[in-house]
């Protein structure tokens, strides 16, 4: 009996036998201490208040588009990603770059910073020559906005004008290349006298033979004879063999002395008629002063055989006058200026 009083009441011993059932305290039910329950209502809410309490759900935003909405047919482009200058990649006292005086390192042919080419640099550039700038030819890179306008229109013809004159100037050159040569040497070569070969005349005044006017003395002369001015009268030169003639002297009146003058009619204009070679006749116009001694005009011709000199007006023609001719001079290269 003490052990049965011993145990505790909710329990039981296996040894008894299952008469009695197992009581088991209720919590809404009579208290142990023999009070009552709550009643109903303190029963609901002692349960609503071991809830949690839950707002009602609120509606939901509307989700943001990932690309903004554009106007239709005009899209706006995306900027251009820019990779920003990075900072100095080149070691202390490498070689500067010349546009941003970055150091960098000796192996770089641009620089790390600028990307620009590590020779050269922003100088002006100096005036181009002539010639590149008449044919338009610009071989330099410009920045972008300064490259120059596009020539057209009149610009652009008159470059190919002005190429064109100067291309026929040098072929002009080349293919007279030669005559320039003489005409160099014919400046500086020392003059020497040349003879003719055989003198004729249209006609001559007795003991005045058209010899007289080769002899190479002042004071014999040739006249044709014929009184006035004697217009259409000649006097021929001949060379045995094509001779370059640089200089003329020729000498008027009956000699050289003043006081002679007015004895004859001097001659004024004279038409000088030259036969080539290769049979080519030239003719070419000497005007003469009035004034004594001999009168040197320049008389470069090449490969010359014959040269007939026709009166073609006088001064100080008379009918009781005459032209007088003292002497004609040739003059060539001297032979000591070549070797």
């Amino acid at each position: 009996a003490a052990a049965a009083g011993s145990a505790s009441p909710g329990r039981r011993d296996p040894d008894e036998a299952d008469t009695e059932p197992v009581v088991t305290a209720d919590p809404y039910g009579p208290h142990p201490s023999g009070g009552q329950a709550g009643s109903a209502d303190s029963a609901g809410e002692r349960a609503r208040s071991l809830l949690i309490p839950v707002n009602d759900p609120e509606p939901r935003a509307p989700a943001s588009p990932a690309v903004a909405p554009v106007l239709p047919g005009r899209p706006v482009a995306g900027r251009p990603q820019v990779r920003a200058p990075g900072p100095e990649s080149g070691p202390e006292g490498g070689p500067p770059c010349p546009w941003c005086a970055t150091p960098n390192r000796p192996d770089r042919h641009f620089c790390g910073r600028c990307a620009m080419p590590m020779e050269g640099g922003p100088g002006t550039p100096g005036r181009q020559p002539w010639w590149r700038r008449v044919l338009n030819r610009d071989t330099e890179t410009h920045w972008a906005g300064d490259r120059p306008r596009l020539r057209r229109g009149f610009g652009r013809v008159m470059n190919w004008v002005v190429g064109a004159v100067v291309l026929a100037l040098i072929v002009t050159l080349v293919l007279n290349i030669g005559a320039g040569v003489d005409a160099t040497r014919d400046h500086f070569a020392k003059r020497a006298p040349i003879g003719p070969t055989s003198v004729k005349a249209s006609r001559s005044y007795p003991g005045h033979s058209p010899q007289l006017v080769f002899d190479k003395l002042s004071n014999t002369w040739w006249g044709p004879g014929v009184s006035q001015t004697g217009e259409g009268q000649w006097v021929e030169a001949r060379f045995d063999r094509p001779t370059r003639l640089l200089d003329l002297v020729i000498t008027s009146g009956m000699s050289t002395k003043v006081d002679q003058l007015q004895k004859s009619a001097l001659p004024q204009r004279i038409e000088a008629r030259i036969t080539t070679a290769d049979g080519k006749k030239t003719t070419r116009t000497i005007t003469l002063d009035q004034s004594a001694g001999g009168q040197r005009r320049k008389f470069r011709v090449a490969d010359v055989v014959a040269v007939r000199f026709i009166l073609r007006s006088a001064y100080a023609a008379d009918a009781k006058k005459q032209v007088a001719i003292a002497e004609i001079e040739f003059f060539g290269r001297s032979k000591s200026n070549t070797t």
